[in-house]
């Protein structure tokens, strides 16, 4: 069971002027040994324990940004700071001025071990802008310069892993709400869905009842691997909400949504949580 609070991605965003309820996307594509995923709506801190379920046993925070601690010039405080204000411990590595204004990468690195991952994004705060990837233990200064040499000089839609031998995960998440990871693991992207259509079904729950978050039960692997056996481009839309029912209309597209293309007429597939039994069914939509 995931307890999915009110004020989790799909509740807080919203689409347009209007802010029409938030889609739930997901991408997924191989690459030289590696699926990189694209998706959304989910929190860092929401997405937390499938990371740290296949990082290896220290992860690095290379980029952090957040508008919840601030300086007195209304900057965001440095990374370590957070973490101390957090009581996360861990080590810092700086990397100068050279590193500020380079995509995905802050002037310091916070090394810490793995299980620390879930308390220092523990949902009391909000970053805008997030990128982590696992190291291995013992790692050095000099193989942390030589990790953000790499991350500095690849570009967004290249192979990250593949330059990395002994990494297993690397996480961008931006807005709290747009997710971007790649991955050596191939259960990760089939997992990264079923977390996905879990946080809709419970935000529209806690909704519902009103209560500060609703436990949901996430589907079996066999529905998210049999999506992306079927598509690799998904985009879905909350159906009808109940106390003991929600559905989610699902339509596989030719490309990865991006913000503002709209929800086909017609959905491929409806995917139905049956909230008194715990369990989820898929079927073509009606």
């Amino acid at each position: 069971m995931i307890e999915v609070g009110r004020e989790g991605a799909f509740s807080v965003n919203g689409v347009g002027m209007e802010c029409r309820p938030f889609p739930l996307s997901f991408s997924v594509r191989e690459a030289e040994d590696a699926w990189q995923v694209g998706a959304g709506a989910a929190q860092a801190g929401e997405l937390a324990d499938l990371l740290v379920a296949v990082a290896n046993e220290v992860v690095a925070v290379v980029s952090l940004e957040t508008n919840s601690f601030l300086d007195e010039d209304w900057r965001s405080l440095r990374p370590s700071l957070i973490a101390a204000e957090l009581g996360v411990p861990c080590t810092v590595h700086p990397l100068g001025s050279w590193a500020s204004g380079t995509y995905g990468l802050a002037e310091e690195i916070l090394v810490m071990d793995r299980d620390r991952l879930p308390h220092l994004l523990d949902g009391s705060w909000s970053p805008y802008e997030l990128t982590l990837i696992d190291v291995p233990a013992g790692v050095t200064p000099e193989q942390l310069d030589e990790l953000a040499l790499v991350l500095g000089t690849t570009g967004v839609d290249e192979p990250l892993l593949s330059r990395l031998g002994g990494s297993r995960v690397w996480f961008s998440g931006h807005d709290d709400c747009y997710v971007l990871l790649e991955t050596r693991d191939p259960a990760l992207p089939a997992a990264v869905l079923a977390r996905l259509l879990t946080l809709l079904a419970g935000s529209a729950l806690a909704e519902l009842t009103e209560g500060p978050s609703s436990p949901v039960p996430e589907p079996g692997p066999w529905l998210p691997e049999r999506l992306v056996a079927t598509a690799p481009h998904w985009i879905g839309a909350l159906g009808t909400v109940t106390e003991e029912q929600v559905t989610i209309g699902l339509a596989a597209l030719p490309d990865p949504w991006r913000l503002g293309v709209p929800f086909p007429q017609r959905a491929d597939l409806t995917a139905t949580l049956d909230v008194r039994h715990g369990t989820w069914r898929i079927a073509p939509a009606g």
